[in-house]
């Protein structure tokens, strides 16, 4: 029993260092078991329509609240979290600002390929029958598992907070039949009284702490939702047509927040010159050829058009008062 221990926490060892040579900022491992309580919140959550057209958060629920229906025999979840604040945000005093997490190329390619790099050392150093790679591709719940994993808490603006470096983080995870020794020490809830993130959230999308309505968030608004927008919606994009950073931007745990290392991650030099009157004037040709490999293309070019076209309205009624 002993050995085990031993071996077990040698291997744990082991993955925590390859992670820190891949680049990962913080790896941490919990136990895959049932979430129960996390299970309530999310039905109330989906009860409230707060997911508004993104019904596959209703889709396999099971898969969603338990690893081992995702991983048959799953023991361990290992949890990384990978930076991508910029350096410098090159849209900050644009006419039209994206988010800063589509500067460069997709995350999920780069995720994918360091998260096998990673499970390909554990395989060589242990038998693994079944695992899995996750970056947002199945129902699992990437900031549940972080928290478990003791890599930060879940902030008032919903997103995961490290108390060391802030939350401009792609979380990732590796679910297999394999038993580590897993994380013991969760980290406290230090948002306090500070309520910053709801007041600067410009169209009131965190309609409380820790609770977000998806159908008033810009995020979802200029990314997800598909189609014209409806007339009653009250929408203030302040010039954002792809994503929006402002709970985090105004988070003081961001204050904290290094530059990224990551060259794949850096903006193209055609994006950051492009002028108000190119986003305007961009053709389908020129779109595809420029966010080939963008998170941009999410959103798809008439999205992306009918998001500019929002912004212009906007400040034309604006200017009309």
């Amino acid at each position: 029993m002993q050995s085990d221990a031993k071996n077990k926490k040698r291997l744990t060892g082991l993955i925590l260092e390859k992670a820190a040579d891949l680049d990962f900022a913080f790896c941490g491992i919990a136990k895959a078991e049932a979430l129960s309580i996390e299970k309530d919140h999310l039905k109330n959550w989906l009860a409230q329509s707060y997911h508004a057209e993104m019904h596959y958060m209703e889709k396999h629920f099971e898969k969603r609240t338990n690893p081992a229906k995702l991983v048959p025999g799953a023991l361990s979840v290992i949890s990384v979290l990978y930076n991508y604040f910029p350096a410098r945000d090159v849209f900050r005093n644009r006419h039209y600002k994206i988010s800063k997490y589509a500067f460069g190329t997709d995350y999920h390619f780069v995720m994918k390929r360091k998260l096998k790099t990673l499970l390909q050392f554990i395989r060589s150093l242990k038998e693994v029958k079944n695992a899995r790679v996750f970056v947002d591709s199945a129902p699992v719940m990437d900031k549940v598992w972080a928290v478990k994993s003791g890599l930060g808490w879940i902030g008032k603006n919903t997103c995961l907070i490290n108390r060391k470096k802030g939350s401009f983080f792609f979380i990732g995870e590796i679910i297999l039949d394999v038993e580590l020794d897993y994380n013991a020490r969760i980290q406290k809830d230090l948002c306090g009284g500070c309520t910053r993130c709801i007041k600067a959230c410009p169209t009131g999308a965190l309609v409380a702490p820790y609770q977000i309505d998806a159908r008033k968030c810009t995020s979802y608004q200029t990314i997800e939702y598909k189609g014209a927008y409806p007339k009653t919606l009250d929408l203030n994009f302040k010039n954002r047509i792809f994503g929006c950073d402002i709970c985090q931007d105004v988070c003081p745990w961001n204050k904290s927040s290094k530059a990224h290392q990551e060259e794949e991650f850096l903006p193209a030099d055609d994006l950051v010159k492009m002028t108000k009157e190119d986003w305007e004037q961009l053709s389908a040709e020129q779109f595809n050829g420029l966010f080939k490999k963008s998170a941009l293309k999410r959103t798809g070019y008439e999205g992306l058009m009918r998001n500019i076209a929002q912004v212009k309205k906007q400040e034309e009624e604006q200017e009309n008062l």
